[in-house]
């Protein structure tokens, strides 16, 4: 760990001096792209003053200690002693946690799909609470929403929503939440007062960026089609709604919420852009993906994170063994603690493979 602090103090300190340079200066986009460098390396640079400091100051008292026979002297040095060895292993456990390597995409904003899944129109109520929840957790983070793609139940049910959530680090709190949810609750047209359980499925993309994801025209295969929505609302009269396929991957988006054609065809290709970013990005997991499984799950689709049992009030996330008893609460938005938690875990876990190296 020291070896690598050292290598990142000595960067810090190199681009220091480049920052200074006239010629860098002088060139808006260099010196933009140095700052942002100089930026993200300056809290484990501080850090790692401070533990250099608390180790200087633990070699003074151990200096001092030698020969020394005045016992209220030795007293004040074991005092100085214990802090400093105590603040060199808080800070190694906080410069531990600052090395983990960062998710590159954890500033971005996202692209959310919620689908129904077993349990019919339970399973679309449930997907509809699910869309609210998160709606109402980006609005507490002061995140924008907006819907691509809507397919309602004639009961207010959600079939498929798809939406973007912009702002910043939307990503870094929202990809735990990828995977299988599971609702347990008693339907109000179930006369019998029986539990049903029913799914939904949740993913998380990290919305591309024009230029990361280059598409050839040739391999799209684009349908219009008049817009529809449940019991005849929604229903556009023109020909908006767009339907893209990408003929390589097979990967189909529709959009149908935005006003004309061509702001539907845009949002369309962004959602084309973001998925087909996920799939490489799956595949280049793939490999590490088999050799360790990291604690708070795998993140796919198909996998059953979490449950909300209603007749407990209980909301268990079973990828870290927690359970919350406050289920309201969360479905209003209130998903911090869960989220945290899993950021807790999955840093551990990181932290874990790290000192495996």
């Amino acid at each position: 760990m020291l070896d690598k602090l050292k290598i990142l103090y000595d960067k810090y300190q190199e681009l220091s001096e480049r920052l200074m340079q006239p010629d860098v200066a002088s060139d808006p986009k260099r010196y933009r792209d140095l700052m942002k460098e100089y930026s993200s390396l300056t809290p484990t640079v501080e850090k790692y003053k401070e533990y250099l400091s608390a180790e200087k100051a633990l070699k003074e008292a151990e200096e001092l200690k030698k020969g020394e026979s005045d016992r209220e002297f030795l007293e004040m040095i074991n005092e100085q002693y214990q802090t400093a060895k105590a603040d060199m292993e808080r800070l190694s456990e906080e410069l531990k946690l600052m090395l983990i390597p960062k998710d590159p995409n954890d500033n971005r904003s996202v692209i959310m799909e919620i689908r129904a899944g077993a349990g019919g129109e339970e399973a679309a109520l449930f997907a509809h609470s699910l869309m609210r929840m998160y709606t109402m957790y980006a609005d507490s983070k002061h995140w924008k929403v907006e819907i691509i793609n809507l397919s309602e139940t004639e009961l207010g049910g959600v079939k498929e929503a798809e939406f973007s959530v912009d702002g910043d680090g939307a990503y870094s709190r929202l990809k735990y939440e990828s995977g299988v949810h599971r609702v347990q609750r008693v339907p109000e047209t179930e006369s019998q007062g029986r539990i049903q359980t029913s799914t939904a499925t949740v993913a998380v993309l990290p919305e591309a960026e024009s230029a990361e994801v280059d598409i050839d025209e040739k391999d799209l295969k684009i349908d219009v089609f008049r817009s529809s929505g449940a019991g005849g609302q929604h229903i556009n009269k023109t020909e908006s709604a767009v339907r893209i396929t990408h003929l390589p991957t097979g990967i189909v988006v529709e959009c149908q919420d935005q006003r004309s054609q061509q702001q539907n065809r845009e949002r369309a290709m962004l959602v084309l852009s973001s998925r087909i970013l996920e799939k490489r990005q799956a595949e280049l997991d793939k490999a590490y993906a088999n050799q360790r499984r990291s604690q708070i799950g795998t993140g796919d689709r198909s996998e059953r994170i979490r449950t909300y049992n209603f007749p407990e009030s209980r909301v268990s996330d079973h990828r870290i063994g927690l359970t919350l008893y406050k289920l309201d609460s969360i479905l209003n938005g209130s998903l911090d603690e869960i989220i945290d938690a899993l950021a807790s875990a999955d840093r551990a876990a990181k932290l874990a493979g790290e000192e495996e190296k």
